[in-house]
């Protein structure tokens, strides 16, 4: 298991003690220091069964500088979404944990976290 965090998010530190309490094997990816690839982002998405702008936290800066709440939401428009996530980390929603079975879970709650230990 290996979850994607930011150091300086509450909802990761909440997701990180609750893999703790559950004596959870996992490993930390600090995604804004090792951004996933393109590539990455694609098998997480195909993991999470989610598009591209369901993990784009739309309420950062760069989100605005791009214009990206305008940006249209099809299967044509999917790779420039995943290549503006690729470029811009900080767009990550966050924490993602992926599982070695294949799953992967945005950890927002203490229940989507234990979802994944269990």
């Amino acid at each position: 298991m290996e979850i994607w965090i930011n150091p300086a998010c509450s909802k990761c530190q909440s997701a990180l003690s609750v893999l703790d309490g559950e004596q959870a094997d996992y490993t930390v990816r600090h995604y804004l220091e090792d951004p996933p690839s393109a590539l990455e982002l694609e098998e997480v998405l195909r993991r999470l069964r989610l598009e591209p702008w369901d993990i784009t936290r739309l309420g950062e800066p760069v989100a605005a500088e791009l214009g990206l709440a305008e940006w249209p939401r099809t299967h044509a428009d999917r790779g420039r979404w995943i290549q503006a996530l690729a470029a811009h980390p900080i767009l990550i929603q966050r924490p993602i944990i992926t599982v070695d079975d294949e799953t992967a879970v945005v950890a927002r709650s203490s229940e989507a976290v234990l979802r994944v230990t269990r």
